[in-house]
């Protein structure tokens, strides 16, 4: 693969940015090369510096970000000299396309999708009217949108997140670029649309031999698509090889500690492994290593001299001192697929030996859910959103719901908590309703009692107040607080608890990463001192070494608070690590419900196993030769049949018809 010659080159690149009066240097001297054809993924945390890095090849850096070293070579020319709006709109487009990480903000709101298409197509192609139109169709067409021509004329809004996506990707490969840039683009996708998407991706590669690189934290989509990996940390690429190469054979200290740190790897009751500390700071200038703060088993020379690439293959380099052959022998860790495998081993077996609170003869039910239906709209734009959902979240389990967007896992969560009226059913709380209309003690008892944390830790968060009132606010709406000092004892307690410094208090939401961001906001729930809470998506917006630290953080405030959670996720590797029983929903209803290892052990409804079978692993011999399946619900739904809910194994519940019913006794026997 070296031999080749290059199709984009970039040597030496700095990158700075000036923010209130201060220099951050966001890409620090950094080479790359990428090769025709090829899909390369660079990975690391945010704040990193992927997404800057790679908006140099498309010119599109912010106003206050300077390329102020290095060139970038490509067809001819070297990027870093273009100066003008004019000039980049022969490369940007036109020969490097990107895909921004979320669509919505990629497409305008208030124009037709078809005519957003066109737009590209008429700057790029130079094609003019109907041929143009009906290039944009043939686009939407080939990136998987059914009815293309009714599409068109459709606005954004009208979409599906994973359709949005599938749009912008057609804005993109308009002008059949030869590389496009991904900026994370599953990220907020399901699984079983983010393994179309990937698919799509690799399709539209060879059909129009385009060169791929995909900017991600996500490591289970690296190992689906990528040749080569190129891992950064603080501003600069720290290890670049094969994709075997990094996850079978990585040798730089950050490499390991991303890989270990994922769900996969986690065994149930024990901690996940996280990445101490956080990132440096890029205003000030790093010396040594710039990992080796969070390294246990940095070096003596790590602190003091940054180390140089070491080749460990002709495809292989990493920037650490472990390959110096004056180092100490360093014992790597095991293979990712290897640790996956014990994982799962102990995490079957602590479950078997486990506390499980669903399975306690005087087990108490915290919060009961009869028959639940919620609708929106009226006559004949009512849609019913959640409906004959039934189930018990029993004191001190964490009770999963999964599904995938808009299947009603939001709805029922906000339901819980009385945010969301319901049409009909009962919700008890305790043995009491608390749907409807209920007393004002019962009500202050279920604000008090039951709290939610959200799913993006930054849109939750109000920007203009400070960490002390944030955290506060559930004490001074309801005046649960004896006076200022006692507030203060109680913001500090909570910020503690959830591992941030008193200090913070002082702080706005915007001077914290993602990571602290969310443990502000489980501060909020948590000084409320309710008994249950529903945690909204609450990783899913967070690197792979944030996520450990945040459900770390629920299990210990779980453990030592005897909490009960209903977590909502779509990522089935994040609820096999944290839940003690899954239920499943699709399109409102829950269609299989069963402890966390029955239900990935013995998966019997086919949307459970399409779900199941499109979770990405860690591991490219694995994620490539999986078998996808696609949940077709022509095939599986009878509409108008009867369904029953049956118990087929004790604890396991499926919904389905009286055959699909005796089906799956047959599968149990």
């Amino acid at each position: 693969m070296e031999k080749r010659e290059p199709i984009l080159s970039a040597r030496n690149v700095e990158v700075q940015f000036t923010l209130r009066g201060q220099t951050l240097t966001a890409v620090r001297n950094t080479s790359l090369d990428v090769y025709p054809e090829e899909t390369l993924a660079i990975v690391g945390e945010s704040g990193c510096g992927k997404t800057v890095f790679t908006k140099c090849f498309v010119g599109m850096l912010d106003n206050n970000g300077r390329i102020t070293n290095g060139s970038i070579m490509f067809d001819g020319k070297d990027l870093v000299k273009l100066r003008t709006e004019k000039e980049w709109l022969q490369i940007r487009g036109k020969k490097i396309a990107m895909v921004m990480q979320d669509p919505l903000t990629s497409l305008n709101p208030l124009k037709r999708v078809g005519i957003q298409i066109q737009e590209a197509v008429e700057l790029h192609q130079g094609l003019r009217g109907r041929a143009a139109r009906e290039e944009a169709i043939r686009l939407l067409d080939l990136v998987g949108i059914p009815n293309p021509a009714l599409r068109y004329s459709q606005y954004p809004h009208e979409f599906s997140g994973g359709m949005r996506q599938r749009a912008v990707i057609a804005m993109a490969v308009a002008c059949k670029p030869q590389i496009l840039i991904c900026d994370e683009p599953t990220t907020a996708l399901d699984v079983t649309i983010q393994a179309q998407i990937l698919d799509l991706i690799r399709n539209l590669q060879k059909e129009l031999k385009m060169t791929i690189i995909y900017i991600t934290h996500d490591l289970g989509v690296v190992a689906n698509v990528a040749d080569r990996v190129a891992v950064m940390y603080a501003g600069q690429i720290i290890e670049i090889g094969t994709v075997k190469e990094i996850f079978y054979d990585s040798w730089h200290p950050y490499t390991w500690a991303l890989l270990g740190a994922l769900p996969q790897l986690g065994v149930k009751g024990e901690k996940l492994p996280a990445i101490d500390g956080t990132p440096p700071n890029l205003f000030t200038k790093i010396r040594g290593d710039a990992f080796a703060p969070r390294n246990r088993r940095a070096l003596v020379i790590d602190y003091i001299e940054e180390p140089p690439f070491f080749e460990v293959s002709p495809t292989h380099k990493a920037k650490t001192w472990y390959l110096d052959p004056r180092a100490p022998k360093i014992e790597k860790p095991e293979s990712i697929r290897r640790l996956v495998q014990q994982a799962t081993r102990e995490s079957a077996a602590t479950a078997t030996a486990a506390k499980r609170p669903h399975e306690d003869p005087f087990r108490e039910p915290l919060i009961q859910v009869k028959d639940l239906q919620v609708t929106f709209g009226s006559g004949r734009r009512k849609f019913v959103a959640v409906d004959q959902v039934s189930f018990e979240i029993y004191r001190g389990e964490t009770f999963a719901l999964v599904g995938e967007s808009g299947s009603g896992k939001t709805t029922i969560g906000r339901a819980l908590l009385r945010i969301n009226p319901i049409s009909s059913g009962q919700i008890l709380f305790k043995g009491r309703r608390i749907d409807g209309k209920i007393s004002k003690e019962l009500d202050m008892e279920v604000i008090r009692g039951c709290q939610m944390i959200f799913q993006d830790p930054m849109a939750s968060l109000n920007e203009r107040a400070k960490v002390d009132y944030i955290v506060a606010e559930g004490l001074l709406n309801h005046r649960l607080y004896k006076d200022a000092k006692d507030l203060q004892h109680k913001v500090h307690q909570a910020l503690r608890e959830v591992g941030l410094l008193p200090e913070f208090a002082s702080r706005f939401p915007h001077e914290f990463s993602g990571g602290q961001r969310q443990r502000i906001g489980v501060a909020r729930a948590l000084i409320m001192e309710p008994e249950f809470i529903v945690a909204d998506e609450p990783v899913s917006a967070l690197d792979v070494s944030i996520r450990a630290q945040v459900l770390n953080l629920l299990n210990d405030l779980k453990a030592k608070r005897d909490l009960t959670y209903l977590f909502i996720s779509h990522d089935l590797s994040v609820v096999r690590f944290i839940s003690d029983r899954i239920a499943v929903i699709r399109a409102g209803r829950i269609v299989e419900l069963a402890e966390t290892e029955e239900l990935f052990r013995n998966p019997l409804h086919p949307y459970t196993k399409a779900l199941l079978s499109a979770v990405p692993h860690p591991d490219p011999e694995l994620e490539r030769n999986k078998q996808l399946i696609v949940y077709d619900p022509k095939e599986h739904e009878r509409p108008g049949a009867e369904l029953l809910w049956q118990e087929i194994v004790p604890g396991h519940f499926v919904l389905g018809t009286e055959m699909q019913i005796e089906e799956y006794h047959r599968l149990c026997r």
